[in-house]
């Protein structure tokens, strides 16, 4: 029963009051059958309920031969919120803070650092950093980035795991990873509801990244117990065979526009192939990897065989370029994937790069006018644009470019943008001040040179005042632009969306592969041997027909030119978490030239 325990249930309270309370348990509860066995198992040390409501008093209280800790609380307009049941020693559950569906509450409590099977503060790093909740500018927590002797003691722990873990049979490995994967399941709303509050998208959007993410983990327990090699017969009854086998620590650097999903994409092939991994997120979304390292040492992997260590450019250093690493997986810039591909190069280490993007979507005249235009919205503006594969060059052949621009832009002007965690919204703040002011500041060179903001393409403050700090932009369609523009050459990684007239297939072909990127492209159009003409023609690694971004997990992913190499997901990224050894059997005498 204590391996299931997760949640206290739900503690229904009038809609204002001010009075203290004692938080105590609903009478109606799925704990209830369990009640006795939870004092049993709780005897001697405390039951912690956090409640997430700013200015809340903890007070001792007996109960029974159980001392439980209640907050005393002073709230005002909360509905229904939720409890984490927490117990000190008790494997498995999430140490963070308590959780209720409202936005502006949130304060980070514990370490983010994960090491030999436990949250721990790094033993060195003389740099400190702030994250924030996008929704509201505020600071939600305070961490260090780990320094060289952390990385080492992260390194030598996955070292430890990995001798371990790789001696396991594929199935398993397999069994595991299933667990893990209904663990994320079950805890779907706590981790997207953490995911928001520290990235900033919807909560929408948010859940189907849990779900993408469990089901990566499902997925690749599906290929660990299949994983094998060939047999060759050579002559006179010899033969040779393959091992495919794993390389050993890995590392894995994300980003910060899919925390969980990313962690979930580099770690689950890396662990059915039989390897560890050591998991740098980014600074800026350090929260939720600590999440996933506790759920896969509760499915029960080896103490160590992922870990979780925060940091910037120092810390990413010290991984890339410990003699102990084997590979390196990272998701990010151009410019920090070219200095990773630089260190590993020195350790003659493998790498897999997924990097930026400028990608085309080509609308033809001849498509579903209503699917090109929800395709295009896909394609810009998913995570307030901060997709990597974002299709945000929109070549439109002009004799619909009119009637096309005039419906995208009434879509997007109805995109609801506020608190990401209400179920209406379709498009939360961006990740920082920094970043919001870079993609507006592309909007200005943009009407600089010459384009048209036909809507958006400015700060957003919502009505709600706990949001007035909050890092909003209203989504940004942009015409009259020309291929050498700024907003059409870079990557903005924001909600704006560039729309490019062409008139032939031959010439848009031609201006869709003008760019250094190659990471995506689609087509819309009712043409079956067309769409596969240009598809097969765009330099891209990730194309759609009559779509866009739709990466299920069973799709391999990745890029052509400067938007990287290597591929995950699919099949396809088991080639790059393992290596093949060739095993040469003679089974007669030796024949030698001396």
């Amino acid at each position: 029963m204590s391996e299931h325990l997760k949640w206290v249930g739900d503690l229904y309270m009038p809609q204002t009051f001010s009075m203290p309370f004692c938080c105590c348990f609903p009478a109606v509860s799925p704990l209830q059958p369990y009640w006795e066995q939870v004092l049993d198992f709780v005897t001697c040390n405390h039951l912690f309920l956090f409640f997430r409501e700013a200015g809340g008093e903890a007070e001792e209280q007996q109960q029974g031969s159980v001392n439980a800790l209640f907050l005393l609380a002073s709230c005002q307009m909360l509905h229904s919120p939720r409890f984490l049941l927490i117990l000190p020693g008790f494997p498995g559950l999430l140490r963070c803070a308590a959780m209720s569906t409202i936005t502006g509450t949130f304060q980070l409590q514990q370490p983010l650092n994960y090491r030999e099977g436990a949250r721990i503060e790094p033993v060195d790093g003389d740099h400190s950093e702030e994250t924030y909740e996008p929704a509201t500018g505020r600071v939600i927590g305070k961490f260090l980035f780990s320094g060289e002797k952390e990385v080492d003691l992260a390194v030598q722990n996955a070292q430890a795991a990995f001798k371990i873990w790789s001696q396991k049979s594929g199935m398993e490995r397999s069994t595991v990873l299933l667990e893990a994967a209904r663990i994320i399941r079950e805890r779907r709303e706590e981790i997207a509801t953490l995911e928001t509050i520290n990235n900033g998208k919807s909560i929408t959007e948010a859940r189907i990244d849990i779900d993408t993410s469990w089901q990566c983990l499902q997925y690749y327990a599906g290929l660990a117990g299949s994983l094998a090699g060939q047999h060759i017969q050579l002559p006179g009854g010899s033969f040779a065979y393959t091992r495919r086998e794993p390389l050993g620590v890995c590392v894995g650097i994300g980003a910060w526009n899919y925390p969980f999903q990313i962690a979930c994409w580099k770690s689950a092939p890396a662990l059915a192939c039989g390897n560890a991994m050591v998991f740098k997120p980014s600074p800026f979304t350090p929260v939720s990897a600590v999440m996933l390292a506790e759920i896969y040492h509760e499915a029960g992997v080896p103490k160590g065989l992922f870990n979780v260590v925060q940091g910037g450019v120092a810390t990413g250093q010290f991984l890339c370029q410990h003699p102990n690493v084997a590979k390196v997986s990272f998701t990010g810039s151009v410019p920090t994937g070219i200095k990773i591909m630089e260190m590993a190069a020195k350790g003659i280490k493998p790498v897999t790069l997924e990097l930026g993007g400028k990608s085309p979507l080509i609308i033809f005249s001849d498509c579903v006018l209503e699917n090109a235009v929800k395709g295009a919205l896909m394609a810009n503006f998913l995570t307030q644009g901060e997709v990597c594969c974002n299709g945000t060059r929109v070549f439109v052949q002009s004799e619909i470019l009119n009637s096309f621009t005039k419906e995208v832009m009434k879509q997007t002007q109805n995109i609801k943008i506020g608190d990401p965690l209400l179920e209406d919204t379709r498009m939360g703040a961006l990740i920082n001040h920094s970043h919001l002011e870079k993609v507006l500041s592309f909007v200005k060179q943009a009407k600089d040179q010459g384009a048209v903001v036909l809507c958006g393409g400015e700060a957003y403050v919502p009505d709600d005042p706990k949001l007035s700090g909050g890092f909003y932009m209203s989504p940004c369609v942009l015409g009259n632009c020309n291929d050498n523009m700024t907003c059409v050459q870079e990557e903005i990684f924001g909600p704006v969306m560039s729309i490019l007239p062409f008139d032939t297939e031959e010439e848009v072909l031609e201006r869709a592969n003008n760019t250094r990127f190659g990471l995506a492209g689609g087509v819309f159009t009712r043409d079956i041997q067309r769409a596969h003409r240009v598809v097969a023609g765009l330099q891209a690694g990730m194309c759609f027909i009559n779509n866009y971004n739709v990466s299920p997990v069973e799709l391999p992913f990745g890029g052509y030119k400067m938007s990287g190499f290597g591929r995950e997901n699919g099949e396809a990224a088991i080639e790059y978490y393992s290596q093949l050894k060739t095993v040469c059997v003679e089974m007669g005498n030796v024949e030698t030239l001396f």
